[in-house]
C-alpha cells in the first residue's frame, strides 16, 4: 500500500471513530432537559402521596403554600417516577409544557368538593372540573376547580352563570387558553405589592 493512500485510510478511520464516539456521547433531548433543564430539581419519589405537604410544601412555579390552597392544588408523577406538586392547574400547566420529555403517569388534583378541611387528591383521570368565569381561582382569574363527585361538580356548575363541567384535558387546554392574561395580571399584581413594600404604605 502506498504511504499517502495508508495515511488518508488511517486518518478517514480515526474520524469515523471520533464521530461515533461523539455521537455515542451525545444525549438526547430527553435525557438532556431531565438532567439540565428548568425542571432538573424535579426527585424521583416512588410514595409521592406519603407526606405530601412535607415533601412538597410551596409550588415551585409560583411559591405559593399548596397547604393553605389545597382544594386547587395538584401533584404530577411522571413516568420516570418524579413528582411536581403545585398549587393549581395553571401551575400544573407550566410544568408539564417545560417537562416535555416526561409523560405524566398519573396527575392529581385536590377534590373541591370534599368535606376535609385539607382536600384529599385524587386521580384527574375520574375528577370533573368546573370552569366558573364568574369566580377567581387560583393563580387565574376564572376558576377551574376538580370534582371527584360528578353530581357535585354538576350542583357547582349548575349555580353559577356560565360555568361548564368538563374533563381534565378540557380544564388543562382553558389553563393554557388564559395564561397569558393571568400571568399579564400576577405580575402586575405583584409588582404593585413589592412598590408598596419599598415605599412603607
Amino acid at each position: 500500500m502506498q504511504r499517502r493512500h495508508f495515511l488518508l485510510t488511517a486518518s478517514t478511520g480515526t474520524l469515523f471513530a471520533a464521530s461515533g464516539a461523539a455521537n455515542a456521547q451525545m444525549q438526547t433531548p430527553w435525557d438532556w432537559t431531565a438532567e439540565n433543564g428548568p425542571a432538573s430539581f424535579l426527585k424521583v419519589d416512588t410514595a409521592p402521596l406519603e407526606n405530601e405537604f412535607e415533601k412538597y410544601p410551596r409550588c415551585p412555579y409560583c411559591g405559593m403554600v399548596r397547604q393553605q390552597w389545597s382544594h386547587t392544588r395538584h401533584l404530577i408523577v411522571y413516568d420516570d417516577d418524579t413528582v411536581d406538586g403545585t398549587c393549581s392547574l395553571h401551575c400544573a400547566a407550566i410544568s408539564l409544557s417545560i417537562n416535555m420529555d416526561r409523560g405524566p403517569k398519573t396527575i392529581y388534583a385536590g377534590d373541591a368538593g370534599a368535606e376535609a378541611e385539607f382536600k384529599p387528591l385524587a386521580d384527574t383521570a375520574e375528577m370533573a372540573y368546573v370552569i366558573d368565569p364568574a369566580k377567581p381561582g387560583t393563580m387565574t382569574a376564572t376558576s377551574k376547580w376538580a370534582y371527584g363527585d360528578a353530581a357535585k361538580a354538576e350542583a357547582a356548575a349548575a349555580g353559577a352563570e356560565g360555568a361548564r363541567v368538563v374533563g381534565f384535558d378540557d380544564a388543562l387546554r382553558a389553563a393554557f387558553a388564559d395564561m397569558a392574561e393571568d400571568t399579564i395580571r400576577i405580575r402586575a399584581r405583584r409588582a404593585e405589592r413589592k412598590a408598596r413594600a419599598a415605599s412603607g404604605d
